[in-house]
């Protein structure tokens, strides 16, 4: 009986270091008395040009004969698909790329400042010029990013680089393109690396808590650097004690069965 009980024991407590806290993996803990009511949506989501990023300009306007240099819809930057003689296809980048100074150089135009500006302040800053430089009165700009993008790396499902194909894209849009954080991620220390200004800014962002909203870091800008961190548990499982641990577990299930039967019937 004593040994029976001691192997029950046993099993429990490896039973037990398998078990993870709910309060480190379930999402927007406290979310029932936050939102009580509706919340206001911080508007931070403003992407702006950065040196280094691709940028394409549409132009259009209603008296094409006055483009000369131009043609009455001509779209710069964008991005050409390329069939090889393999069969294969590949993309070549025509797009404008902003120097390190922040500025853009266009044909007819000249050099612009582009950084710090969203698409529409760009657009507006390139339709001004064009009006200035006499080439049409009446233009339309539309300017959008090409290469905007963010890593994701660590404990996620997919890493890698995920496109942004809105300004108002948000961590929790970018983990799920990744395929959410896996078993071994920890949601409670999810790190965004972000380039301001030429100088690099950390935020902690904790998903297990309702106020992650609330985060300046919660919609993501390009270029951005997102990584999940690893549990304590994630270098166990994956060590050879951890292996020998779980085998160990599965051997002391079956003795204590059999046990169980052997005492059962003895009786």
């Amino acid at each position: 009986m004593k040994l029976h009980r001691l192997l029950l024991t046993t099993l429990t407590l490896l039973t037990l270091t398998g078990c993870v806290s709910q309060k480190k993996i379930v999402y927007f803990q406290g979310s029932d008395a936050v939102y009580t009511s509706p919340q206001p949506i911080a508007q931070s989501y403003r992407m702006a040009i950065q040196p280094a990023d691709r940028i394409s300009l549409s132009v259009t306007c209603s008296e094409p004969k006055l483009l000369t240099g131009f043609a009455s819809n001509v779209t710069f930057g964008t991005n050409e698909a390329v069939t090889t003689s393999g069969g294969g296809t590949r993309e070549i980048y025509t797009g404008y790329t902003v120097d390190r100074d922040g500025y853009v150089t266009l044909p007819m135009v000249g050099k612009l400042k582009a950084q710090g500006r969203t698409e529409e302040e760009f657009a507006s800053i390139v339709e001004q010029a064009i009006i200035s430089a006499g080439i049409v009165n009446d233009p339309q700009v539309t300017v959008k990013f090409t290469n905007a993008r963010v890593s994701v790396l660590g404990a996620v499902n997919k890493p890698g680089a995920i496109a942004l194909n809105s300004q108002r894209t948000s961590v929790l849009d970018v983990l799920a393109a990744a395929g959410d954080v896996s078993d071994n991620g920890l949601k409670t220390n999810v790190q965004l690396y972000r380039e301001v200004d030429g100088k690099r800014e950390m935020y902690i962002l904790d998903l297990t808590q309702a106020d992650v909203f609330n985060s300046p870091a919660f919609y993501v800008q390009q270029n951005d650097m997102i990584y999940v961190s690893p549990n304590k548990a994630a270098g166990v499982k994956n060590s050879p004690f951890f292996t020998f641990w779980g085998a160990s577990a599965s051997i002391a299930s079956v003795v204590i069965s059999l046990t169980s039967l052997i005492i059962a019937l003895s009786k």
